[in-house]
């Protein structure tokens, strides 16, 4: 059942709220068309519980090449 997905989720992410975004952001990447959505939810779920997704989330940003910003002209 889908309940005992998200409990053994909740293993690696304290918070509720961002168990369920971190969920979403997942599911949307790793979603393939003529899949059932439902069936990649759950997917990600297990993963979820097996890994810790907030270390996973935390060190690709870090990796992260930063955008140049523009430069401000004054008028």
């Amino acid at each position: 059942m889908r309940s005992e997905l998200i409990f053994g989720a909740l293993t690696h992410v304290s918070n509720r709220y961002q168990l369920c975004q971190l969920a979403s952001k997942a599911t949307r990447k790793l979603h393939k068309p003529n899949t059932r959505l439902q069936d990649t939810m759950n997917d990600v779920l297990v993963r979820f519980r097996v890994s810790d997704p907030v270390a996973a989330a935390t060190s690709s940003h870090k990796e992260a090449v930063p955008m140049p910003q523009p430069q401000r002209r004054a008028a």
